[in-house]
């Protein structure tokens, strides 16, 4: 089998919202952007060369609305399933996120005032559940769907033959994708502490590089040097009991 290649495909801007196509005998989709972007997702797939109908299947990496806003579109446009971590089934069959969101510095306590982050979308049933790590080889792809909980929490991220890792939410570049490289929280995360340690654990798998949902690629060893400066700083927060998580705050 050809070794799987990844495709970014713009949702919004250039890099500040993306989704994935991976191509191997058959294309994947990972994430499906925001409410409203199945079609434009769906005509970046068909001039890459792809059949739209030929995709076998459609990763939602997580819960937020700018990853699964388009996941029912994009079913109905390809006729692909879609696959969603058991854990985050609540938001998937509501179209709403847990709230309140739980802000991981400025930016997303500023972006937690759009009402737009608040809003209802279309639900999906995913139609392949995750539960662990998944081989994705009967859908055409050399890749593994690997749980990484943390930012969500039934966050996942995909695995490539090539060690790619198409992380979604897992890491971002600085300022949601703004600041080309440089390794940084996205806006919000349930549990930092959690999600740090699925980072870590990808890291530990020696990928080749990070595909994130906000910004351009990241090289590994980039980003687990930002990773020890994290591990301290969250130390620091933990020990001063700082730290807000998804069970302290509740669901709305």
């Amino acid at each position: 089998m050809s070794r799987t290649k990844v495709v970014p495909i713009p949702v919004m801007g250039r890099h500040h919202i993306n989704a994935y196509l991976l191509l191997g005998r058959r294309p994947v989709l990972v994430d499906a952007g925001t409410p409203g972007s199945g079609r434009r997702i769906y005509e970046q797939v068909a001039a890459h060369g792809m059949d739209p109908a030929d995709v076998s299947l459609i990763v939602v990496t997580h819960g937020h609305l700018d990853h699964f806003g388009s996941a029912a579109e994009l079913h109905r446009l390809t006729g692909a399933p879609v696959a969603g971590h058991v854990a985050d089934l609540g938001p998937y069959r509501t179209g709403r996120v847990r709230e309140p969101y739980l802000p991981t510095g400025p930016m997303g306590r500023l972006m937690a005032r759009n009402k737009n982050l608040h809003m209802q979308v279309e639900p999906f049933e995913p139609g392949v559940l995750v539960t662990g790590e998944t081989d994705l080889d009967e859908f055409g792809i050399g890749a593994r769907i690997m749980p990484t909980p943390g930012h969500t929490a039934g966050s996942v991220s995909v695995l490539t033959d090539r060690g790619d890792l198409v992380a979604g939410d897992l890491i971002a570049n600085s300022f949601f994708g703004l600041v080309r490289g440089r390794p940084a929280n996205p806006p919000f995360h349930d549990d930092p502490l959690l999600n740090l340690a699925s980072l870590r654990k990808m890291l530990a798998l020696n990928p080749t590089r990070l595909h994130v949902g906000h910004g351009t690629p990241l090289e590994p060893d980039r980003v687990r040097r930002w990773a020890d400066r994290e591990h301290e700083r969250l130390t620091r927060l933990a020990a001063a009991g700082r730290i807000p998580t998804r069970t302290e705050a509740g669901t709305a």
